[in-house]
């Protein structure tokens, strides 16, 4: 029965915080390093939903890779939404462990995952670190070529659902093979996708205006794939829960939560012209 100080130690080789952003909050939020951890709950965001999930199971410890209280706090009072989680968590013995940009650029790491998910032989990072190992995102390829609306569907089939789905922005005719990704918001590294001269970038949180203008440019190169941005990263929780299953077998019962944590949670289309 491992210690939780055990199991960080091993996140921590997996996922190292110095490969974290400058501005990022990753580690152990709440929790004793001492007490012994007999299970493990793996998922994307640190919500209410997923610490009642984590005390339904009786886990004593959560690993998110979202962190809890990314901002300088000055308290975690109960009455706020964030406090809350904290004294629930508290009360009940679950420990907060959170793996963030650190998680990103590791090799492997989050976009390894989501690369993987969806059948891309990876190539390297796509904004590398200077090792040239690390990094955010991934470069990779398929196999062979296939229609950009058959990738799309690829990227669709390969993810969880969520209620606004998968979209492309693109020719539908158009031949993918080589793919830029990037786990969680990716908009940002979109001149990077194009640089590397992919044909498609699959990413969360794509902002209309950086889209738009992207598109606008003669044989815009790559298409889009827009995600939600928990169905991007919730790949990385297997990957993330292996690493744990690997180095305490038998020893740590092993959950991945499926519960759909995005905010966008209803969908209705226009009926009447």
């Amino acid at each position: 029965m491992p210690a939780l100080s055990e199991i960080i130690t091993v996140l921590e080789q997996a996922y190292p915080p110095a490969l974290a952003e400058s501005w990022d909050a990753v580690g152990l939020v709440c929790g004793d390093p001492v007490e012994p951890v007999t299970r493990v709950l793996f998922c994307v965001d640190p919500v209410a939903e997923t610490v009642d999930e984590a005390a339904d199971l009786g886990a004593q410890l959560i690993v998110a890779h979202h962190p809890l209280l990314l901002r300088g706090v000055h308290g975690v009072a109960a009455d706020t939404a964030k406090g809350s989680l904290v004294h629930r968590m508290i009360r009940t013995g679950i420990a907060l462990y959170c793996a963030h940009t650190n998680a990103d650029s590791a090799d492997p790491g989050v976009s390894d995952a989501l690369a993987q998910a969806i059948g891309l032989r990876v190539t390297g990072p796509l904004e590398p670190n200077q090792d040239g190992v690390t990094g955010i995102g991934r470069l990779g390829e398929l196999p062979e070529p296939e229609p950009f609306a058959m990738f799309v569907q690829r990227v669709a089939d390969a993810l969880p659902a969520t209620v606004p789905g998968v979209l492309g922005a693109g020719d539908a005719d158009r031949p993918i093979r080589t793919v830029a990704v990037s786990g969680g918001a990716g908009d940002s590294y979109l001149e990077q996708a194009t640089a590397a001269g992919v044909d498609a970038f699959v990413t969360a949180d794509l902002r209309h205006h950086p889209a738009g203008e992207h598109l606008a440019n003669p044989g815009a190169v790559p298409a889009l794939v827009g995600l939600t941005h928990w169905a991007s990263e919730w790949p990385w929780c297997g990957q993330a829960s292996a690493v744990v299953a690997d180095a305490f077998a038998g020893n740590v019962d092993i959950c991945v939560s499926t519960r759909c944590t995005d905010p966008w949670n209803v969908r209705a289309e226009r009926t009447s012209i």
